[in-house]
């Protein structure tokens, strides 16, 4: 399954938590482009992609993903 990452709000924590795309990607498991593509919101992301994410940022899954 895949869901709409929110670029900005992905972006948004990421710099409060002064992590670079680089260091974000080493911590959460997954390729730094892919942390490019989805800030950018060129790529949706799997489940297990965002709860990687959301674990190395210390946030729920809810505050990455888009919200209707």
């Amino acid at each position: 399954m895949v869901m709409p990452i929110s670029g900005p709000a992905l972006r948004q924590v990421r710099q409060a938590k002064f992590l670079s795309q680089r260091v974000l990607a080493k911590e959460a498991g997954v390729d730094h482009s892919t942390i490019h593509r989805l800030e950018r919101g060129g790529q949706q992301a799997t489940l297990t992609t965002i709860r990687k994410l959301a674990a190395a940022l210390g946030v729920e899954p809810g505050e990455l993903v888009v919200k209707d």
